[in-house]
């Protein structure tokens, strides 16, 4: 006499050609390290997709960021966020940021050849200070260094504007991706991401060259190379390779670190870049931090869909200007009331003296 199958293995047939059909599939744990202002906003399209598709997503932020909103009731439902501790105020890091703001809009033309050097150097000098204390503060964190490697994570996502992240990913021995648009003179990707970029024919970011260029325009270029690559240097042993080899209780260096990375993401296309030989871990990822267009109130509809043929002119100075002087509203003002067009900005781009009819301000 046979005796009758129990139902589960009745049904482990289905099951198992189901699961043929539909593969489970595991989200993985990112730690993130986002830059500041438009560092983060490009980060921050890339860390909602991936939670999107059922990964989830550690944000490691200092106290004192200025753009990553950690209190934020609908970022915190998405993300999780690790804050720790800095020996500077966010008030510091606005004050040092609107400081080259204002030398770069409103005296840099007017200033001499040796000033329009000092100062953004002064000003990246403090910049580096508060690098190294956040770096310094994060890694003697023994608490936080522990609740790092208790989380179990399967990848970093670093942007390069953030010191010592590389080291965090060494520590925790899991792969490290970067992301950037570019550095000055490619000095990252040159030197640490052993990328060729010869002068000859590639033009240092951000000269406006193409790649056929004149004899003095290749000889700029050299120059410029060259000099980049000069004061990174200094610069990293001066003060990242002495921290590095600090932490790490051997020889180190900012750049070896740095240059261990599994993949290097490249915001643009290579399309719109010089033709030149990368690496193969290099990825140019154009549109990677694009989202699709929400749609728009029927106010601001109506508005653009009123400029007919004339078009629409979006004024905008990115994430760090926050205010216009008087004269140079003024001269704003003038060039927007020639023009055609509709006006469309936000309320601390856009000045009032535009006639309301042309311009809709957005806050």
């Amino acid at each position: 006499m046979k005796l009758p199958l129990p139902a589960p293995l009745l049904l482990l047939p289905s099951f198992l050609l189901v699961g043929t059909f539909f593969p489970l599939a595991n989200g993985g744990h990112i730690l993130a390290f986002p830059g500041e202002h438009s560092h983060w906003l490009n980060m921050r399209a890339i860390i909602e997709e991936l939670v999107r598709r059922n990964h989830k997503v550690t944000i490691l932020v200092p106290d004192a960021s200025s753009t990553v909103n950690y209190n934020s009731s609908r970022d915190a439902a998405m993300f999780n966020f690790l804050v720790f501790k800095v020996p500077f105020s966010r008030s510091d890091m606005n004050d040092v940021m609107q400081d080259y703001i204002q030398f770069s809009m409103y005296h840099a033309h007017n200033s001499s050849l040796l000033r329009r050097f000092l100062v953004p150097l002064t000003i990246l000098g403090k910049l580096s200070e508060m690098g190294m204390q956040q770096c310094d503060a994060m890694l003697k964190n023994q608490e936080l260094m522990v609740t790092l490697r208790d989380a179990a994570f399967d990848v970093v996502l670093l942007d390069p504007m953030v010191v010592c992240g590389d080291l965090v990913a060494d520590m925790l021995g899991v792969p490290l991706v970067l992301s950037l648009r570019f550095s000055v003179g490619s000095t990252l990707e040159r030197h640490c991401g052993q990328a060729s970029m010869p002068a000859s024919f590639v033009p240092a970011s951000p000269l406006p060259y193409t790649d056929r260029m004149t004899v003095g325009e290749r000889l700029i270029n050299m120059l410029t190379y060259m000099g980049t690559s000069v004061l990174s240097q200094l610069y990293w042993r001066r003060t990242l390779d002495l921290l590095y080899t600090e932490i790490k209780g051997s020889a180190s260096s900012f750049c070896s670190s740095l240059g261990r990375a599994d993949v290097w993401l490249i915001r643009t296309f290579w399309d719109i870049e010089t033709p030149r030989p990368i690496p193969p871990n290099f990825f140019y990822v154009g549109g990677l931090h694009c989202r699709p267009a929400n749609q728009l109130p029927e106010d601001m509809e109506a508005f653009l869909q009123s400029s007919g043929d004339a078009g629409v002119v979006v004024v905008t100075f990115g994430s760090l200007v926050t205010s216009l002087t008087a004269d140079r509203a003024d001269v704003i003002a003038s060039a927007l009331g020639r023009i055609p067009q509709k006006v469309r900005g936000s309320a601390h781009s856009v000045p009032v003296t535009v006639s309301s009819h042309q311009i809709r301000a957005v806050m």
